[in-house]
């Protein structure tokens, strides 16, 4: 089958990759759509250095093959990790933190990037029929946005900001206002921002916002200065989310030069800093399905698997939100 094979840090697309094999209890997937993240780019920068197979986690696909026949047509996408359902870790926090956990495209296992995956059994969910691929595809970033709410009581009187008005950023700022929080996206460019506006959300340039103006700033740039600024603008004891994942404090592919992280003003201001990473699937697709969020306004492009080379360079251009593969 074709797929997008890292390799040595290297992204090529393959022609020769053999066709996956289900193990016990899991399932072939033809993918429709997948999604390039942030995670992606990073990842062919260096982010998890040593990781060699297919890429990519965001996707809605068809079961092809599954031990159980009533499986075999659904339209699905999946959660990410992969634990090993048995230690005492999985039992209490999931298989997000399993020792011995494997990631979609990410950690110890091929991703979506590809004509098929195999994926468990278990970590599939099925996408309503009102659904559009298009729109699928969001269903794991969408729950990474509302993970943040699971972990941080967000109160419609707090002021909350998220520095990137990125693929995440976006979604992450949406989710927050939903339940009447003002929300302040900071990004560095006036047209990065005008998305904000279209969905009612209040914008600043970053550096304008004064200091510690607010009690929840989700840093969602995915580049170390948003990590800086997003120190800058949160109030003594109020709370940092950390969505970014980034290869390295130093990139010198950046264009600008990096500064070490200060984490003097944490303690001084005693914040609170909270890694926020993957989120609960039920909830993200009965947002897909009401159509709560105007998903086709992140949409930027879309690209066939041949194309998939073209589709990343697409992806990593400043400004640009997501980037749709289409391997059918």
């Amino acid at each position: 089958m074709r797929g997008l094979y890292l390799e040595d840090g290297e992204l090529r697309l393959r022609t020769d990759i053999a066709s996956p094999e289900p193990g016990p209890d899991e399932v072939l997937i033809g993918v429709d759509r997948a999604g390039i993240c942030g995670t992606d780019l990073e990842m062919v920068r260096g982010y998890k250095g040593g990781f060699c197979g297919v890429l990519g986690h965001e996707f809605v696909g068809r079961v092809e093959w599954a031990s159980d026949p009533a499986q075999v047509g659904r339209r699905v996408t999946a959660s990410i990790n992969v634990g090993c359902n048995q230690c005492a870790v999985c039992r209490r926090d999931g298989p997000e933190h399993c020792a011995r956990r494997t990631v979609i495209g990410i950690l110890g296992r091929d991703g979506v990037f590809a004509d098929q995956v195999v994926i468990p059994a278990f970590n599939l969910h099925r996408i309503p029929d009102n659904v559009p691929d298009e729109h699928a595809v969001f269903a794991e970033p969408l729950a990474a946005a509302l993970r943040i709410r699971e972990q941080v009581a967000v109160r419609p009187d707090q002021r909350a900001a998220v520095v990137g008005p990125g693929r995440l950023g976006m979604l992450a700022a949406r989710v927050l206002s939903l339940g009447g929080t003002r929300v302040t996206v900071i990004g560095r460019r006036s047209e990065s921002l005008a998305l904000a506006g279209t969905w009612r959300l209040h914008s600043d340039l970053t550096g304008e916002a004064g200091n510690s103006s607010f009690d929840l700033v989700v840093e969602a740039t995915g580049d170390p200065a948003g990590f800086a600024e997003a120190i800058r603008l949160v109030r003594p004891r109020g709370t940092l989310v950390l969505k970014s994942t980034y290869a390295a404090a130093t990139r010198p592919d950046a264009g600008r030069p990096s500064r070490p992280f200060d984490l003097t003003e944490i303690v001084v201001a005693e914040i609170r800093v909270v890694g926020s990473r993957c989120g609960p699937f039920a909830p993200a697709l009965r947002l897909l399905e009401d159509r709560v969020i105007d998903l086709d306004a992140l949409i930027d492009g879309e690209y066939p698997l041949s194309e998939g080379l073209a589709a990343f360079n697409h992806a990593a251009r400043p400004g640009i939100r997501k980037i749709l593969l289409r391997p059918s």
